[in-house]
């Protein structure tokens, strides 16, 4: 479904403030592959995600989605077929649109007729957001004609999780979409993420700093470390992996301890 090959991308070149963000990064993803990923603040986690997405052009490489090179196709035309999801709840929905109009739009976004955006959702498509809304168990069935800006921080993640997988993408991209939340919430929202990607069978990235998480969510698990993917693990392999594993092959692999603390409070925690 994804491959990636020698990914490179840096920033601000020839100054002072030059950063290589990626670094001859190679990836490939099966149909229905759900892996986690895991790494330090810069390794270049969410850079990966912009690449997919088109939020930049790559300086080297290839990205074919699907049998499509979408190298240097632009972020619009790929958010048809792309879902993303952030860690902050605000950035995935319009505030003043109420839940319907949101949803209309994400509906509309990903269709793929040309003409879509200047179409309009009829009775049948409103029926079906309410179904659909109603599976959140949030009461959003009842409150489709409420502004967006009113929901919680866990509803509204919610409600994007629901936007971005309308329209089944071939990718789903998870840049820490639980990180905000209060544990409840996100244990609710990470359920919903798992029941969705599952019973769709979408091929999904979900960023995690969260190393149980990493190793108990999905079919793979990626380490990245200074833009590229240092350890990658399926399979019985994976199965057998412990925290205390994943760190000591991070270790091997990268030639450091991982030192983000987050990742390693999470160690204690389960």
């Amino acid at each position: 479904m994804l491959i990636m090959k020698d990914i490179t991308k840096t920033f601000n070149p020839g100054t002072v403030n030059e950063k290589c963000a990626l670094k001859g990064l190679n990836l490939e993803l099966a149909a229905g592959d759900f892996a986690t990923i895991v790494g330090s603040n810069g390794a270049g986690k969410s850079t990966l995600f912009n690449a997919i997405t088109g939020a930049f052009f790559i300086d080297r490489g290839l990205i074919v989605l699907d049998g499509e090179d979408i190298t240097y196709k632009k972020e619009y035309l790929r958010s048809k077929t792309i879902g993303h999801l952030f860690q902050d709840p605000l950035k995935g929905t319009a505030p003043h649109m109420t839940i319907e109009e949101n949803m209309a739009l994400a509906y509309l976004r990903a269709k793929t007729s040309s003409h879509a955006f200047f179409s309009r959702i009829n009775a049948a498509d409103k029926k079906k957001f309410r179904e659909n809304l109603a599976l959140l168990d949030m009461g959003l069935e009842d409150r489709m004609r409420q502004p967006v800006g009113l929901l919680s921080g866990g509803q509204r993640q919610a409600l994007t999780l629901l936007m971005a997988t309308m329209v089944t993408p071939k990718i789903l991209l998870l840049d820490e979409h639980t990180a905000a939340l209060d544990p409840a919430t996100a244990e609710k929202v990470l359920k919903l993420t798992k029941d969705i990607v599952a019973e769709r069978k979408i091929t999904c990235l979900m960023v995690t700093h969260n190393m149980h998480q990493a190793l108990e969510l999905g079919n793979r698990t990626l380490m990245m470390d200074a833009g590229t993917i240092v350890f990658d693990v399926a399979g019985e392999q994976r199965a057998d992996m412990t925290v205390d594993d994943l760190l000591e092959q991070f270790a091997k692999q990268a030639g450091k301890q991982l030192d983000n603390d987050r990742i390693l409070l999470s160690k204690a925690q389960k």
